[in-house]
């Protein structure tokens, strides 16, 4: 063996370097940080641990997009370079993933200076991108969290250096991280599927992702007490930024601020108790002018029953604005003023009077609201089936997709609300208790109500993120704008006509 071939099986991050530039033709940059080790390094020496048998229960929990992933592809071509009979169970939060991981890993391995240095061949019986084989007996397979795994197990038996792990890299979306149903079934597939696919007690399993929730599978295996840990937060005890080439601290900071609960989980690897409140009081700026709007609507969320311990019905009347500063609109940033709201708990046979009561009281602003937009649930079906027929009232009904829960609704708008983009008028009967219920909203919904809320979050999608209010807005501007034409045309046309017959 070639001292050049010796180096890169000493060194993961050697063989990294190396195989990244003849596969990409890029360089594999190590990150610089500030007064501390790359984080690159600190992963590479805790996977060099797995390979000498020194650990066999490792979580590595790091933000997102730092190079986990290049890391450890890299590392089962590393492994099967030096042993290519073991066998490498891959998993990801969905089988597309997997595979993806996986054919890397073939490509890799397929490369003719892999080959030639290290003497290791692929089986042509094996051509899948998620299972193959190399012709030492070796296996690589890819599989999707909560899949069925038949006829394979990770590891071999009875041997005393690496024969195979299982690696689970990011084994939950974050958009279902607040689901208790897909975390307890990861938690369940995990001990009664995962497990019994090891060949021998000693084969190592690496756990290695951003932290999602506090009570996802990553919290279970550090609380066990069976993992070694590395925990790697993008702003470390210092402050200096993980990884600065990535996020520099300026970066990061805005980050924090902007998502709050986000940021504490995925990238400072610390979810925060989520009891505590999504909102802060200062995210809602009171104003005493009113903006010009562009457009007003309505959006209502309606109770299940008239019982107190429930939701109440809900509808909240918005204003869309251009965002200015010094005087001067800042170009496609908009925002939303709260403009009234009504919370109220009636029997469903008076819901529709109630409603229309809010909607003549809309219909005195100058602008008037352009539709009503209802979420299509029990007792809102109802009352949207009833308004459709009234002339001069627009409903939208809102069908929520399936696995979209509520906590996920009030963490994308979280961003929004950070930026200071609902304001309320200073001094209006709903706008202190506009304020005190949202920062009241929690992530794992122990809040009482969020009935106000989910008012909020239906027109911060609809006209914010979505932008269906300005392109609605933009549209009906257009139409009148082609009407005004057609009518001028047509004004010439007749003159024309006049004199040509005179």
């Amino acid at each position: 063996m070639t001292d050049y071939v010796q180096r890169m099986c000493n060194s993961l991050l050697d063989f990294t370097r190396v195989m990244y530039k003849l596969r990409t033709n890029r360089d594999w940059q190590v990150s610089l940080p500030a007064g501390r080790r790359s984080h690159f390094e600190l992963i590479s020496e805790a996977l060099e641990r797995v390979f000498d048998g020194k650990c066999t229960r490792l979580v590595i929990n790091v933000p997102p997009r730092y190079g986990k992933s290049e890391l450890l592809i890299h590392f089962v071509a590393w492994c099967m370079c030096q042993y290519p009979d073991s066998n490498f169970m891959y998993v990801s939060y969905s089988a597309t993933l997997a595979k993806r991981q996986t054919q890397t890993i073939r490509e890799i391995m397929s490369m003719r200076e892999y080959r030639e240095l290290f003497k290791v061949q692929l089986s042509n019986d094996s051509q899948a991108k998620d299972n193959f084989a190399t012709v030492q007996g070796g296996k690589v397979m890819g599989v999707g969290a909560g899949g069925s795994i038949t006829g394979f197990g990770a590891g071999i038996k009875n041997v005393q250096r690496m024969g195979g792990a299982i690696i689970i890299d990011d084994i939950i979306k974050p958009d279902e991280a607040t689901s208790d149903t897909i975390r307890d079934g990861i938690n369940e597939w995990y001990h009664n599927t995962l497990l019994s696919r090891i060949n021998d007690a000693r084969t190592p399993i690496i756990y290695i992702g951003q932290r999602l929730h506090e009570d996802e599978l990553v919290a279970r295996l550090i609380d066990s007490g069976e993992y070694e840990t590395l925990i790697l937060p993008a702003i470390d005890a210092a402050g200096n930024a993980l990884y600065p080439e990535m996020h520099d601290i300026f970066t990061l900071r805005k980050m924090q601020t902007m998502n709050e609960y986000v940021f504490s989980a995925q990238y400072m690897q610390n979810p925060i108790p989520a009891g505590g409140g999504l909102y802060k009081e200062h995210f809602f700026p009171c104003l005493d002018d009113m903006p010009t709007m562009i457009a007003t609507f309505i959006t209502a969320d309606t109770a299940e029953t008239i019982e107190t311990y429930n939701d109440a019905s809900v509808f909240s009347f918005w204003g869309l604005y251009r965002v200015s500063v010094s005087g001067n609109d800042v170009p496609d940033l908009y925002a939303l003023h709260w403009l009234d709201m009504w919370e109220l708990r009636c029997e469903p046979k008076d819901l529709q009077d109630n409603f229309l009561s809010f909607w003549r009281a809309c219909m005195n602003y100058p602008v008037k609201p352009s539709f009503a937009a209802i979420e299509k649930k029990s007792t809102g079906v109802t009352l949207i089936s009833t308004l459709k027929d009234i002339q001069g009232l627009r409903v939208i009904d809102i069908d929520r997709p399936r696995g979209h829960g509520k906590t996920n609704r009030f963490l994308e708008i979280q961003p929004y609300l950070a930026q200071k983009l609902i304001t309320l008028p200073y001094g209006a009967k709903h706008t202190r208790p506009c304020i005190e219920h949202m920062t009241k909203i929690t992530a794992n919904e122990s809040h009482r109500w969020d009935d106000i809320a989910d008012t909020c979050a239906q027109a911060v999608k609809m006209a914010l993120i979505d932008k269906i209010v300005v392109n609605r807005t933009k549209d009906a501007q257009d139409y009148k704008q082609i009407g005004q034409d057609l009518l001028r045309t047509t004004r010439n046309f007749t003159n024309l006509r006049k004199k040509a017959f005179k």
